[in-house]
């Protein structure tokens, strides 16, 4: 920028108000607004409000004493969508646990940076409270129900389960791990919408601890062909796997 130009924004700046600057559309007035140390919290959260915003005065305004003192401030940064990544990403280790739920269900949020924020949700999973642990399985992204059907606590496991965002292929995973817990194994196998999936049915046909009357229920729903190759990578008992063929074979015969 030229120095007329500078000098030029420097007398325009001085004579408009913050609330004025909010709505400007001058770059060079906006990011001189961003660092204004008069900038209070409301102004800032007006600014953020804007989705012209550019990358530049969200850098600057990041940078502003006020954001480090502000938890509303450090998540409106992160959940604005022009924030550049090297701002956002480095800004979630500060954001408490519901925080970080809350950026990663945020539409707008860029994909990557949700995944960095479940990243980080995962990686402090072990220390969140019971209670917490509660919320998250229910109200989270599937992502990380998904990581909450391996929880420690039979009642986070199954409030995941009930997670709307929990999708078939997040929980066929969390069963096609190498020891699924059988808490979780015997709670899918009784869910009235997981138990009654042809996918979900074959994966519990492979574990270890779905018990014989749902393996023989599962075996009936499906062709002897497919539970006939199930049974050879099942990690069922032999003897669990010797009544399903003595079934398959009755009823073929």
């Amino acid at each position: 920028m030229s120095s007329d130009t500078t000098q030029q924004a420097g007398s325009q700046h001085a004579e408009l108000s913050f609330d004025q600057l909010i709505d400007t559309t001058s770059p060079a007035l906006l990011k001189q607004a961003a660092a204004n140390p008069e900038l209070t919290e409301d102004l800032a959260l007006a600014l953020l409000k804007r989705s012209d915003l550019s990358g530049d005065v969200i850098e600057q305004l990041s940078k502003h004493p006020a954001v480090g003192k502000s938890r509303k401030l450090r998540r409106a940064v992160v959940e604005h969508q022009k924030t550049p990544r090297h701002v956002s990403v480095p800004m979630l280790r500060h954001l408490f646990t519901f925080e970080l739920m809350h950026v990663a269900l945020t539409p707008c949020v860029p994909a990557d940076v949700k995944r960095a924020a479940e990243e980080v949700l995962i990686g402090r999973l072990d220390s969140i409270p019971s209670g917490a642990r509660l919320t998250l399985a229910r109200r989270a992204s599937g992502r990380i129900a998904g990581e909450l059907l391996r929880d420690r606590e039979s009642r986070v496991m199954k409030a995941a389960l009930e997670n709307a965002r929990l999708t078939e292929a997040i929980l066929i995973r969390a069963l096609n791990q190498n020891e699924p817990s059988p808490s979780l194994v015997q709670a899918a196998c009784r869910h009235p919408k997981w138990s009654a999936q042809r996918d979900i049915r074959i994966a519990l046909l492979r574990c270890e601890h779905t018990p014989l009357a749902r393996a023989l229920e599962f075996a009936r729903s499906l062709p002897a062909s497919v539970v006939d190759q199930i049974l050879k990578v099942s990690r069922l008992s032999e003897k669990v796997k010797t009544c399903l063929l003595r079934e398959l074979k009755r009823n073929s015969s």
